[in-house]
């Protein structure tokens, strides 16, 4: 699986200990992990929770990631931002606990974590307790197992709804603020691990050609 890592401008400084235990657990699973940033509070290229948002649904859209790791001070607003888009469905998540109800009953493709609240001392071992009962074992089995089937329905149900309610990613790309697009994708890996990655042919010629009209981005 390839596991996507958005850190937004807030709690940029903490993106080393997050990618360290992000990585710690899910690389010996088998998983990838692509640290698209914030890297630190300095970066050139700054990303607002609303940016995680919209950087999630291109990721998990594209094919460039199949979940992903996101987060602001609460958790609240990115995990917001990311429900905001086109085939994203986020948690928020706090604890162990959070983790694997999520991975068991929603069966989601992103979280989102609070990186200042409560982000105390040993938080690098609540990190990492989180990601073993996110990515180790199968999702989606169901908790309690005896309310499986019908959690399993509900899921179905939600995502039905979701693909009437919201547009598709390329509507969604065409019609946001193309500002806020550019800066969503500014970041220093961004076109490095999105075009190795990305399947979907029209984000991808969407994304080249608002790179192509960027100079200031376009280093690929």
């Amino acid at each position: 699986m390839k596991i996507a890592l958005i850190t937004e401008n807030s709690q940029a400084a903490k993106n080393a200990v997050i990618h360290d235990a992000l990585t710690t657990v899910a690389e010996p699973l088998g998983h990838q992990v692509f640290n698209y940033g914030m890297y630190t509070a300095e970066d050139k290229a700054s990303l607002t929770y609303v940016m995680n948002g919209l950087l999630t649904g291109v990721l998990l859209n594209s094919g460039a990631a199949d979940f992903v790791v996101t987060g602001c001070g609460t958790g609240m607003g990115s995990m917001l931002a990311c429900n905001a888009m086109p085939g994203v469905f986020c948690g928020l998540v706090i604890d162990p606990t959070d983790a694997f109800l999520f991975g068991q009953i929603n069966d989601g493709n992103a979280i989102s974590m609070p990186y200042a609240k409560g982000f105390g001392w040993a938080a690098e071992l609540n990190l990492q307790d989180v990601y073993r009962k996110l990515f180790e074992g199968e999702r989606g089995l169901g908790y309690p197992k005896e309310r499986a089937q019908i959690m399993a329905t509900n899921r179905g149900i939600l995502k039905t709804l979701k693909s009437v309610t919201c547009h598709d990613m390329i509507t969604v790309l065409k019609n946001v603020d193309q500002d806020l697009l550019k800066a969503a994708i500014a970041g220093e890996k961004f076109q490095e691990y999105f075009f190795a990655n990305a399947t979907d042919t029209a984000i991808v010629d969407y994304i080249k050609g608002v790179l192509a009209k960027s100079p200031e981005l376009e280093t690929a």
